[in-house]
């Protein structure tokens, strides 16, 4: 769970602010337009005049209030909600400056720093007994687990998010003309993954396996069992440095790099170029994610036209299992400024956005204009889906948990390529899949607070024990630096949150 800490600016003087503020203020905001009529059983609309609504969002490379989507919202929910965009670069730091001088946003979009920072500070609604009241859908269609997530200190400030549901991102890429052209069979397990290596490096001197930065090739280490940053056992949360397998993992990490099986550049290696050693024909292996796969065969086939790539299965480790690491959780969290104005309304609208007929809708567009459904399936119609509602997932403030991963899948189904890798990863990954225990954590500060400069610690010092720049036997010295400067803090805090929310 890494997470930038945000900077506080003017953060005491926001908190006083903000609790001398209230919460009672149902007065409107400006000129309201007529509301229009719901769709799909939503709440019905009525005479009274709906109160215009001013949204924060993250960044996004369009303009939110010119999309169709942000249109279709307010045709459907009769509410006119307009949008401003946080900034590409320094966005918590104007994130700040915004609460510091109490714009008058009716709910914003946040990160789970942004948002642990702001319900710190006192600069949030608390929205239980809003939800209580109104938001009949939201208890509906976001899971328990999911709103424990949103709570800090037994209150919630925020709609949680949580976005596709449980997906496995990284394959192991693989040129598959050549394994087919020497002979070889696709590795199983560790043994055979570095058969293949040494062969792949002897038969076409090329890189065997190209990567960049992370020490952590998720194909190999979950072989040693180290899958997700934070594991679970008998009740208690351990992070991966201390698994006594990672000393084993480094170690076979530097027996590939002595033996050049390795990219030699892997320390100083960007994601772009990591690509472009494999689609350039100078290495027959890398781990990366499905999205990246039309990237990755158009430009290999380009070079290469008779070039096949394959997508190695997880391998198994020493217990004759495999794992695959998903991502899921909590993505962002939609909540209301404490000094906003109509917030009952709020809640009524972002409610309304999930009836189940308009939130299809927002997620997927007109069928037959945007998407189509055969056998269950839906698909995009190209390419007005793209060119409509592809930054539909933008104006999400929580979803239809069990819905949203269905639908979502037609952004998959975009592009032949990176349905056909998409689908092959899942599948690869069915039934073996590792979710991190604190996925559906709320932001814990003490982890937001050190996670990032400890990773950073980790990666940096890992690299070094995989180049030979320093002895694996000084593990146990970097353990007890990691410990001293945070890692005792976050495991504590970990450790407290889970014993806390385990049932």
């Amino acid at each position: 769970m890494l997470k930038r800490s945000l900077t506080v600016i003017s953060i005491a003087a926001l908190a006083a602010t903000a609790v001398a503020c209230g919460s009672g203020n149902t007065k409107t905001n400006g000129a309201a337009p007529e509301p229009a009529p719901t769709a799909g059983g939503g709440e019905q609309a009525t005479n009274q005049p709906k109160p215009a609504l001013k949204a924060l969002m993250q960044y996004g490379r369009f303009d939110p209030n010119a999309e169709p989507v942000a249109k279709y919202l307010n045709e459907k929910t009769g509410y006119n909600v307009t949008y401003d965009m946080l900034p590409v670069e320094n966005a918590d730091e104007k994130l700040n400056l915004l609460m510091a001088n109490r714009e008058p946003y009716s709910f914003m979009i946040l990160s789970a720093s942004q948002y642990a920072k702001l319900a710190a500070s006192g600069a949030l609604e608390p929205i239980d007994d809003l939800v209580a009241k109104y938001g009949k859908n939201m208890k509906s269609v976001i899971s328990e687990t999911s709103w424990n997530g949103a709570k800090l200190d037994g209150k919630t400030y925020g709609i949680p998010q949580t976005g596709t549901g449980v997906v496995v991102n990284m394959g192991l890429f693989v040129r598959q003309d050549w394994i087919d052209e020497l002979g070889l069979k696709a590795p199983t397990n560790r043994d055979e993954l570095y058969t293949f290596l040494k062969t792949i490096r002897e038969k076409k001197n090329v890189i065997p396996l190209t990567g960049g930065k992370s020490p952590m090739v998720e194909q190999i280490a979950t072989t040693f069992g180290l899958t997700t940053q934070w594991k679970e056992s008998n009740g208690k949360i351990t992070h991966m440095v201390e698994n006594p397998a990672m000393k084993d993992y480094l170690a076979f990490m530097k027996k590939l790099y002595d033996e050049k099986l390795i990219d030699p550049e892997w320390s100083i290696n960007q994601s772009n170029k990591v690509i472009e050693n494999f689609t350039s024909g100078k290495a027959a292996a890398m781990m990366n994610g499905y999205y990246n796969a039309p990237t990755i065969v158009n430009a290999l086939t380009k070079n290469f036209p008779n070039a096949k790539i394959a997508i190695v299965p997880p391998l198994k480790g020493d217990s004759g299992k495999a794992a695959a690491v998903g991502s899921g959780g909590i993505s962002f969290y939609a909540a209301i400024p404490k000094w906003a104005e109509n917030k009952e309304e709020v809640i009524k609208y972002l409610d309304l956005k999930l009836d189940k007929e308009i939130f299809k809708g927002a997620a997927l567009g007109q069928e037959g204009v945007h998407y189509k459904v055969e056998n269950g399936n839906y698909l995009p119609i190209l390419p007005k889906f793209n060119d409509e509602w592809n930054n539909a997932s933008s104006f999400l403030t929580g979803v239809d948990e069990k819905n949203y991963p269905i639908y979502w899948q037609a952004r998959v189904r975009k592009d032949p390529i990176l349905t056909d890798v998409y689908l092959q990863i899942q599948n690869n990954a069915k039934d073996i899949t590792v979710v991190d225990p604190l996925a559906y954590a709320p932001p814990i500060d003490a982890i937001a607070k050190n996670n990032q400069k400890l990773n950073k610690f980790m990666e940096d010092t890992f690299i070094k024990y995989i180049a030979g720049a320093e002895p694996l036997e000084n593990y146990d010295k970097f353990l007890a630096q990691w410990k001293a400067d945070g890692g005792d803090e976050m495991i504590k805090a970990a450790n407290d949150w889970y014993a806390s929310n385990k049932k």
